[in-house]
């Protein structure tokens, strides 16, 4: 295909789950979780090659995943309403399971530092505690169920989102007020800068607003196909700021800081998917940016500009991704339940 240049990863391993892989997850020793809808949920070691189930198939879907900063807890929410988290030490030793009035878990997120778990439950969400097992508080959000929710990269506030806004809490004072930046819509993606400087929200009504994160005012984006679900910051500043990704539709649009500090984004589009993007992520130290969509297509964009690998193993569509934390490995996830990793190639040049 014209454009597509160089060989920056190979295929190392793979596998098929019972159905979609509906999330994946790295720990910071790099070892893989893999997630299904059909409640699987499979630890892979990419070194050893070595697999073991943590949780066979239950027909629950599990739709959210992640490891704590350290490595020591794998966090899992799904359809069944059950939190269950992980000792990975003792991964053969049933989850714990975290008390709670059952509904949907979609959102999950560990803090930056801290094993302390935020994760959404309808209207609000709750802050536990993994070494201490307790609830560290409930916060409300009031105007719809919590639609996204991350913690700032210093641990220093929880953001959460939903209809009509995003509220920011302060850590370290659970019970001020938050702070609110409001939306004429529903708010139902959102990401911050590594940095921590900017925040970014995809919306219902098809804008994208971002904020310097000391701010309530914000540059607005508007002429989108469809919702921005898929948001993605670089952890490289291009010029004044990082770059920012998002997916909607069968596009994906990358945003650069103009140079003046007061001036909005410039964008690009990257238009070579059929079907819809389900997933975007830069590679870890540079601005290498993957996307993965339905079309069977995995792009990797040098510069987050120009495609220079695809790569395939997913007939039916693509349906999540992510990088390894050192960004020599990328995993992703089809609609199928096939799972693929791929690993940087020793004939890649200039990778990222």
């Amino acid at each position: 295909m014209p454009g597509v240049t160089q060989t920056l990863l190979e295929r190392r391993s793979q596998g098929t789950l019972n159905d979609y892989v509906t999330a994946i997850a790295w720990s910071p020793n790099h070892s893989l979780a893999i997630a299904s809808a059909a409640g699987e949920i499979l630890l892979v070691n990419p070194e050893s090659s070595k697999e073991q189930f943590l949780q066979t198939g239950n027909e629950q879907s599990i739709d959210c995943l992640a490891f704590s900063a350290d490595g020591r807890y794998l966090a899992a929410g799904g359809q069944s309403g059950q939190l269950l988290i992980w000792s990975i030490s003792s991964p053969t030793d049933p989850p714990m399971v975290i008390p709670h009035p059952r509904t949907w878990l979609d959102r999950l997120s560990w803090h930056p530092t801290r094993n302390e778990l935020a994760f959404s439950l309808g209207r609000y969400a709750q802050v536990w505690d993994a070494e201490v097992e307790t609830v560290v508080t409930t916060l409300q959000f009031e105007n719809s169920s919590v639609l996204d929710l991350v913690w700032h990269p210093q641990g220093s506030h929880l953001i959460i989102s939903g209809h009509q806004g995003v509220k920011i809490w302060p850590s370290d004072d659970w019970d001020a007020d938050p702070t609110v930046r409001e939306i004429d819509a529903a708010s139902v993606a959102i990401a911050l800068s590594p940095d921590g400087q900017y925040l970014a929200s995809g919306n219902l009504d098809q804008t994208l607003l971002v904020w310097p994160f000391n701010s309530a005012a914000p540059w607005q984006m508007r002429g989108f196909p469809g919702k921005d679900r898929q948001l993605a910051w670089s952890d490289l500043n291009v010029g004044r700021a990082p770059l920012l990704a998002t997916a909607s539709g069968t596009d994906v649009v990358v945003w650069r800081k103009k140079r003046d500090a007061d001036d909005g984004w410039d964008a690009q589009v990257l238009d070579l998917h059929d079907e819809r993007v389900n997933a975007i992520a830069f590679r870890p130290g540079s601005t290498l940016l993957a996307s993965a969509a339905e079309d069977g297509q995995l792009c990797l964009w040098k510069k987050a500009q120009q495609v220079t690998q695809i790569l395939e193993g997913a007939s039916r569509g693509f349906s999540t991704l992510a990088w390894s934390p050192n960004g020599k490995c990328l995993a992703a996830g089809g609609q199928q339940g096939e799972w693929l990793l791929w690993q940087q190639s020793n004939r890649g040049k200039g990778f990222g």
